[in-house]
Parts: structure tokens; sequence; C-alpha cells
């Protein structure tokens, strides 16, 4: 065979290759951006882009996720029929919600499949200083089972205190289960889930990278933040394990001010749920579900725990969050340390703006990512043009996750309002249907208001041509922030 040949077979392999990634990228790629983004790098550099998009940008994750949780049996994903662990007492449909709301529990029931669980307490903590203490003692006094997942695990003071307190527990006989994502134990040096382990603890990393077989998702994280405890008291929201949480005293640098958030009553049993459905996907064992613990109300909250990821069909997520925001009447406060929003949430804010709701942005003054607040700035003015209030809060960086409407309905959880946490990250959220809570969450925000700088469309406009520039292209990623 002539060389000529040989070249001419390679080239029209490499040719195949590009056509066909690009091919799959227009297929499957439901951002029109990162859509364009893959095709353009796939066709310019033929050889290289298509294994780049074989191992980046793939998403083998749905197949398998739904191929596992289809085999789950006990997964709430699929109705409402979930009687057999004590959910039926507790399930309440539309009727049980004001009938102002009637409509989102509609919504977000069929976009979630997870019941509406009443008769919960759902209880603020601010920052590591109240939650840490809080998660600690729940540990201390497990008698059952422990179930931890979280993102981020340093092995610093705090997070070695919580590895005593999981190691103290399993010797006590409690069963022990720590998942920490395979990317973010990577934070910290000595790795947590080796001295775990070294303690007897059970601990499994999700996804953890590896040359081969390949697995190099850095985007398709999980970071959902969780402890359950007994079925009794579980912890969500936005705070990692380790001292960067601890906002008090002096010389802490890179200080995250956070809210976790103590939940009780039967919304635990989903939470711990959702757990067993990651213990699952990452370990391949079946964890049973725990039955609620208690059949009478600790809490006036109506809640429903659930789920987004790309192992969903659906921008879950995102579609609840549009519906919040059209349900609004009066206020929308949105408090979150990395904003990049779907043009739709964007389009839903300015349409709420015009209705006379004051929708107020609560954002980091400065951002550990510093392109991701370029970014954001790129687009802001869109939602100052239509009356929306931009608040920069001074630091320690405001890390806390709240979606409050009209202080009678909240979302808490892990997800930011950005793409990676809607699109890209597997994310823990919780929707409250309570006055109270709400109303406190709605307060909790007014106070961060009061402490923060209001943005106004001049310095948007003010921006130099370069800083424009800047933000602009970082904007360009966004479905990758």
């Amino acid at each position: 065979m002539s060389e000529s040949l040989i070249t001419m077979i390679g080239l029209l392999l490499v040719a195949t290759l590009a056509v066909a990634s690009s091919a799959h990228a227009l297929v499957y790629k439901r951002d029109p951006r990162a859509a364009l983004g893959w095709i353009g790098m796939c066709l310019v550099l033929p050889l290289f882009g298509p294994l780049l998009y074989f191992l980046f940008g793939v998403n083998r994750i749905q197949t398998r996720a739904q191929r596992l949780t289809r085999q789950t049996p006990f997964r709430l994903g699929v109705g409402y029929e979930r009687g057999d662990y004590g959910w039926r007492g507790a399930v309440v449909d539309t009727e049980a919600v004001e009938a102002d709301w009637k409509s989102l529990a509609t919504i977000s029931g069929a976009l979630t499949r997870r019941p509406l669980l009443r008769g919960n307490r759902i209880e603020p903590l601010a920052n590591g200083e109240s939650a840490y203490p809080a998660m600690l003692a729940a540990i201390d006094g497990a008698q059952s089972h422990v179930y931890l997942s979280t993102y981020i695990f340093d092995a610093d003071e705090t997070g070695r205190r919580f590895i005593d307190a999981l190691a103290h527990a399993q010797r006590r006989g409690v069963t022990v289960r720590v998942l920490v994502d395979g990317i973010g134990e990577l934070y910290s040096l000595p790795r947590a889930s080796r001295l775990l382990r070294q303690r007897g603890a059970r601990v499994e990393r999700f996804m953890p990278p590896s040359l081969w077989p390949p697995s190099l998702h850095l985007n398709l994280r999980n970071h959902r933040k969780i402890l359950a405890v007994d079925g009794e008291v579980a912890f969500i929201g936005g705070m990692n394990i380790g001292d960067r949480h601890l906002v008090e005293g002096d010389g802490r640098r890179h200080r995250l001010a956070d809210l976790h958030f103590r939940c009780r009553g039967p919304v635990v049993s989903q939470i711990e749920t959702i757990f067993a459905e990651d213990w699952r996907f990452a370990t391949r064992e079946l964890v049973e579900p725990t039955p609620i613990a208690r059949e009478e109300p600790v809490g006036p909250s109506v809640c429903r725990a659930f789920t987004d990821g790309p192992n969903e069909d659906l921008d879950t997520l995102a579609l609840v969050l549009n519906g919040a925001a059209g349900e609004a009447r009066e206020r929308i406060d949105i408090m979150t340390p990395y904003f990049v929003p779907p043009p739709t949430l964007v389009a839903a804010l300015q349409t709420a703006a015009l209705r006379g709701v004051r929708v107020r942005l609560l954002l980091p003054a400065r951002s550990n990512l510093a392109y991701v607040h370029w970014a954001t700035r790129n687009m802001l003015g869109e939602l100052l043009a239509f009356g929306v209030e931009v608040c920069y809060q001074p630091g320690p960086l405001a890390h806390a996750k709240l979606f409050v409407v009209d202080a009678r309905y909240a979302i808490i959880g892990s997800a930011n309002v950005d793409s990676r946490s809607l699109r890209l990250n597997f994310e823990l959220a919780t929707e409250i249907f309570c006055r109270d809570t709400a109303a406190e969450l709605a307060a909790h925000c007014d106070r961060a208001a009061a402490r923060s700088r209001a943005l106004t469309q001049a310095e948007i406009d003010e921006r130099s041509l370069p800083v424009r520039m800047r933000d602009a292209a970082c904007w360009l990623f966004s479905p990758y922030l």
C-alpha cells in the first residue's frame, strides 16, 4: 500500500471522526452556544477536538444514572405511589397548599415527580459557627445510621472534628456512609477520605477521575450537601465541611458566609432517599430508605426535596425557578454567590419586574471566581434596565443560596443560579410552602440588603471598552460557568 494511500485513508478517518463528533454535538447538546463551541472545536481541530469532546463533552452520566435509577425500586422519581415507607400519610396534594400557590405546587410536582410532605420544621443556621456544632451533635447522638454527602471535605481543624465524630459513631455500631465528590476532595490535602478509611469509616468517592477507563468529568460533579441521621434530622444547604465556613475571628482568609438548614419531619426521609440514590449511583449498593421516624407534625412547613442534574431529562430546577418567578406578586429575593442564569430565567425576572414585583438580587461584591463575576456583570444591565435591584454584599463572600417569593415560598439547597448548577452538576433543592419560614428567609435578605451597595445602571454603562470586551468574552463561556 502506497504512502499516499495511507495518508489519504488517515485523513478520511480524521475527517469522518470530526464530522461524526460535530453531528453528535448538534443533536444532543441542548444549549446552542455549547453545541456551536464543540462543533467549531471538532472542525477546526479535527484530531484533538473529537478527543476532547469524547472526554469532556459527551454526557454518559445520563444513560448510566437512568439505568441505575430504573433498577432502584424505592426511587421517588417514578411517581407519588411510594407509601411503603411511611410517606402515604404525610403526602399532600395541592389542596393542602394555600390557594395562591396551588398552581406552583402543581408545576413543581409534575417536574420533580416527588410528593409534597407536611409537618416539617426548617431551621436556618448561619455560618459554620452555628451549623457545625449542631451537625456534630447529631452525629454524636446517632443510634442507627449517619449519611454524609459533601462536595468538599477539608482535612483542616473542622474536617478532623467531623472525622473524629464519624469514626466514634462507627465504633459505637452506627452505620456510617460518607460520599465525597471525586473532584471536590482534591481541594484539600491530605484527603479526608483517606483519613476516614484509616479510622474505619465507610467512605466512597463520587465519580473519581481516572485516565483509564477514561473518566475526566470535570463538570458533572456531585454538589449536594447532605447530613442525615437516623431518619430524625437532616442538614442541607450550601456548606461544605471545612474551616472556610467559619467567619468569626481575625486572620481568617477566604471565608464564606453561608446558610445551612436543619430539617425535621417527613422531609428527612425524602432527603435520605436522595442520598441512597446517590450511593446507589456511586457504588451500585442498594440502601433501603428509612421510614418516616415521626408521624406527628413537628412544624408548619410543607416541603418537597428534589434533585437536579445531568442525569435528568429536564432542567428541573430551572423550570421550577421560572414557575416560582411567574407566581410572584410582591417580591422576589435571590441570594447566590454565582449568577449566570439561563435566558428563560432572565426573561421571567424581567416580566416579573414589569408586573410591579420587586425583584432583588443579592450577590457578593467580590467573587472568588473573577471570570464568573465578569460574565455576570455583562448581563446585569439587561435586568437593571427593567427595574431589577442588584445589591453587592460586602465580605466575607456570601455563599448562601436562597430563592424567596413573596415571603411565603422559598427554595433552599446546594444550587447556585448558573449553568454549572442548573445543568452540569448534581444538585439538591428543597421547596418550602410556609409563611413563617419564608418570612424568616426574606428578613435575612432584607438585613443583607441593608448592608449592601446598590449597583447602578451608570456603573454598567461607564465600563471602559476593554472591560466590556473582557466581560463579554467571559459571558460567551456561560454554558460552562
